[in-house]
């Protein structure tokens, strides 16, 4: 009896063990990227890495930005097992001050969203100073 007991466990745990491996799983490096502080108009774009660590093909279903300003461009086909790949995202450098912005992405997997996030401070161009108009040389 105590044997079939230990073999009923044994399978058990080896059926959890594989289920919990199964399907497709997006592995990112960071899930945060800091431009820093950065000047106004500089380069928009970061770019997050992931490696589909799962078992099965890696679907991205959606990328959404919080607002217009953070546009994400993702890959439409789908991501091999162990295929790495990126999610671009650009920010809209010509809005001076600081920002957190996220990224919403869905999958084919379970739980099916992950979060991406952007911040930084852009910054504002010093203000130049003012110089006197010239009169030609006319004296007055």
């Amino acid at each position: 009896m105590k044997q079939a007991f230990s073999l009923l466990a044994f399978f058990l745990l080896c059926s959890f063990a594989v289920n919990a491996q199964s399907g497709p799983v997006m592995t990112f490096p960071t899930t945060t990227i800091d431009y820093g502080k950065i000047e106004k108009g500089s380069d928009k774009v970061r770019k997050f890495s992931f490696t589909n660590t799962g078992n099965e093909p890696l679907v991205i279903k959606s990328a959404k930005g919080s607002c217009g300003c953070t546009v994400p461009t993702y890959p439409q086909e789908p991501i091999m097992p162990g295929e790495t790949k990126t999610i671009d995202v650009s920010y809209d450098t010509n809005r001076p001050g600081a920002f957190t912005k996220t990224v919403t992405i869905t999958t084919n997997e379970t739980p099916e969203t992950h979060t991406l996030t952007i911040k930084g401070e852009v910054l504002v161009p010093p203000a130049q100073e003012a110089v006197p108009a010239s009169n030609g040389g006319i004296r007055q």
